[in-house]
């Protein structure tokens, strides 16, 4: 894998929303930025016929408006840009599989938001092996820096590594507290084991050991970064809503999502979706086993 950051264009003001967050990430870490834009020829689906070498120019175009938009703003970043001919899916995944982390523009808010080249967005973010950050545009411009860094926890330890060590590692780089998230519910008769329940009676109750659990997941992280301050939310209900209401003035929402397929392929998973349609901060959703 190499060191880079890599940012997906389209020539739309999310996609340049998305280069501005990528840039400064890259300078943050000390990395490369790697600007794509996805193209593959299909004269059969354009409305007004077009000849392969106007379309590669066009192409061209939205990657050299990107690249002086980034070098306009961030004149020491060493930066990269190609268009790579392919399908948008097939490139991207690609580019995200060689990358730290592939960022990508989103086109607002709500049930029907798309992403940054259609549906393809998010047939991304649920395929990539590596972590994928959704940055929306406000009026063209980015959302403002500053804030917290949030990031939501759920099952044990061992399932939240990635999530939370991916969140300690921005609020490092951005000298930024972390506001670390566990949502609970009431469990029915089935949803604990006798051991699980033999657990909750020693923590004192079901939100004393839901609070102990965030406690022990966020204990080797806050070794690893001291200068990380954290603070640690634990509250009743669904882990979208709760995650959604925690996240005003955030700089930036960390979410995890499983890697496993299902029947039907790669799902983001309902936290991710409720965070990538509805928070209104970049969005990082971070694959874990």
């Amino acid at each position: 894998m190499t060191s880079v950051i890599t940012v997906g264009v389209d020539g739309s003001a999310e996609g340049l929303a998305a280069a501005d967050w990528a840039a400064r990430e890259a300078a943050l870490r000390g990395m490369p930025l790697r600007i794509v834009h996805a193209w593959l020829w299909q004269p059969l689906e354009v409305p007004v016929v077009q000849d392969r070498e106007t379309q590669a120019a066009s192409a061209r175009t939205v990657l050299r408006a990107a690249e002086a938009h980034v070098a306009g703003r961030h004149p020491d970043l060493a930066v990269t840009a190609e268009v790579v001919e392919d399908t948008a899916v097939a490139a991207l995944l690609r580019e995200a599989e060689a990358s730290e982390m592939l960022v990508l523009g989103s086109r607002g808010h709500g049930a029907l938001v798309g992403f940054l080249l259609g549906s393809y967005g998010q047939q991304v973010i649920a395929a990539a092996k590596r972590p994928v950050v959704s940055v929306r545009a406000r009026g063209g411009q980015m959302q403002a820096e500053g804030g917290d860094i949030v990031v939501g926890q759920q099952g044990s330890p061992e399932d939240s590594g990635a999530v939370l060590g991916f969140a300690f590692e921005e609020a490092a780089a951005r000298g930024a507290g972390l506001r670390a998230v566990r949502a609970w519910s009431l469990p029915s008769v089935f949803a604990y084991s006798p051991g699980s329940m033999r657990l909750v009676d020693e923590a004192g109750g079901l939100e004393p050991f839901e609070k102990k659990a965030l406690a022990e997941a966020l204990a080797p992280w806050r070794k690893r970064f001291p200068d990380v301050p954290v603070t640690e939310h634990v509250e009743i209900g669904s882990a979208g809503q709760v995650l959604l209401s925690a996240v005003s003035g955030a700089r930036l929402l960390v979410v995890g999502r499983r890697t496993r397929r299902t029947p039907v392929g790669p799902r983001i998973g309902s936290v991710a979706h409720a965070a990538l349609h509805h928070a209104p901060c970049p969005v990082a959703v971070v694959p874990h086993d």
